[in-house]
């Protein structure tokens, strides 16, 4: 099993753009499995791997998902003679914090008391909440990629190589347009469209927390905004796959 782990993680780790997240569970994976054969990969010896970490239910599906990718590349590369089917424990319910509109609308308020933030982080929360992209994904969007004309939104970045988790190119919903040309005014064409004047930020974590303290909202981060994205759409009737897919201008 070591063998295929590290040829995995030699021949696709540098394809992969998270290529330091499949190294730390190659290393996890290899502590358990080593001096066993593929075949030896059971229900019964995923679940003691899933005890043996003693990590949260999600870190041992994402592990033992590389693990899945692992044997099924061996064996296209011939170096096993059958695949070899890999439990997965249960995806753990999603985090429930989510803001109510009350909730959103102070968070807002609360973000454009602060002179410093006012002209970048209603924004970051508005983009958040209409859109389901990451935090990464908005900090590092650039106005190359808002067509307010078309009134699309691109959160593929120039270049950058595609994954199975692509990210999504979108309509802009008519609530957020209006926040968007007035930032545009005080952006350049190649600069990002979440920047303190005219840079980009490396994070937005300081200030969020702020606003939020000020709004009294506890339990939510950045990703909360992605979640209340979801589930408003749910609560309007959407399909949840759909809702948890991408936020549209349903919102």
């Amino acid at each position: 099993m070591t063998d295929i782990l590290s040829d995995y993680a030699e021949e696709r780790g540098p394809q992969i753009s998270s290529g330091w997240r499949i190294g730390y569970a190659i290393d996890a994976l290899a502590k358990h499995w080593e001096g066993r054969a593929a075949s030896e990969v059971t229900r019964k010896t995923c679940e003691a791997y899933v005890r043996r970490r003693g990590k949260s239910a999600g870190t041992a599906r994402r592990e033992l998902g590389v693990l899945r990718a692992v044997i099924n590349h061996a064996h296209r590369e011939g170096r096993i003679n059958r695949p070899v089917a890999v439990y997965l424990p249960d995806r753990p319910e999603p985090k429930g914090r989510w803001l109510t509109r009350k909730e959103a609308a102070r968070l807002l308020r609360e973000s454009l008391r602060e002179p410093r933030v006012r002209l970048h982080l209603p924004l970051f929360i508005v983009l958040g909440l209409l859109h389901r992209a990451t935090k990464r994904a908005i900090l590092s969007l650039r106005w190359a990629q808002v067509d307010l004309e078309y009134q699309r939104i691109n959160f593929n970045p120039p270049g950058r190589r595609q994954t199975n988790k692509r990210r999504a190119h979108l309509p802009i919903p008519p609530r957020l347009l209006p926040h968007l040309r007035r930032a545009r005014l005080r952006g350049s064409d190649l600069g990002f469209v979440i920047s303190r004047n005219g840079m980009k930020l490396a994070d937005i974590k300081r200030s969020f927390s702020a606003a939020c303290r000020r709004a009294e909202l506890t339990g939510v981060s950045p990703h909360t905004l992605r979640h209340t994205c979801a589930t408003w759409l749910t609560q309007r009737g959407v399909d949840k796959w759909e809702a948890a897919s991408e936020c549209r201008s349903k919102c």
